[in-house]
């Protein structure tokens, strides 16, 4: 583990080294190398797990060494390609750390940041498809039907449509293919259902990621929401 000394070294050197990178072509610099030479014995370390759960624990363990070179390159980076940030944004989606992952995620969609090459997707699709997956898994989670469990649950639903509604808006504009952006609306009309008082929102995002794609398995729930929603209309003209 780095010294907070140490720490603050990366984060100026890194900040240093991004600020004066050529836009597009790919970063360098002493902390890059360093960092780079970190990510790539850390991914052999993962390539020797086999369980997936085992996976997302290491790089939970893992992920705090690259914090500082992180952030030194969003308090100054200027665009370089840069691979070491392009992955730990890919591994906060996948510990489930999605304010962390989106951070990184602005700083490349901004400045048109790749994947690196053993991914087949570009950056605006796997921002999407996996942030709206990591927000099902925790949307799908039990809570203990108290009081106090229906307000955390609440709660943890409206942070989710925060972060969803920030990917939505990023890459809006991107080009990708329909059904990975139904996941992300189908995400986001299941985050605003289940934050409570917002069925107008979650409906006209379930309706979106059906018009994507006819099999997005919200039909059901676009019934139960209009009913509610009709219901609520006439309560409210009553």
């Amino acid at each position: 583990m780095q010294s907070p000394a140490r720490k603050h070294f990366a984060r100026v050197s890194a900040a240093q080294s991004a600020g004066t990178a050529d836009p597009g072509r790919p970063q360098t610099g002493e902390q890059y190398e360093l960092h780079a030479a970190a990510l790539w014995e850390a991914r052999r370390t993962l390539k020797g797990i086999k369980s997936t759960e085992q996976k997302i624990a290491k790089k939970r363990e893992l992920l705090p060494e690259f914090d500082a070179y992180v952030a030194g390159v969003l308090d100054a980076g200027t665009g370089a390609q840069d691979d070491v940030i392009v992955t730990v944004m890919l591994w906060r989606l996948d510990v489930g750390d999605l304010g962390g992952a989106l951070a990184i995620a602005e700083y490349a969609l901004r400045h048109g940041l790749d994947t690196p090459d053993r991914f087949e997707r570009d950056t605006p699709s796997i921002v999407a498809e996996q942030l709206a997956e990591e927000a099902m898994r925790q949307l799908e989670k039990p809570y203990d039907g108290t009081d106090e469990g229906r307000a955390h649950a609440a709660n943890d639903a409206a942070e989710l449509a925060m972060y969803l509604s920030r990917a939505e808006a990023l890459t809006r504009d991107a080009d990708m293919h329909d059904p990975i952006r139904a996941k992300l609306h189908k995400a986001l009309g299941y985050a605003e259902r289940a934050r409570g008082g917002h069925a107008a929102e979650a409906l006209e995002h379930l309706k979106r990621a059906l018009e994507l794609n006819d099999r997005a398995g919200v039909k059901k729930d676009i019934e139960r929401l209009e009913r509610e929603v009709k219901k609520a209309g006439a309560q409210a003209n009553a």
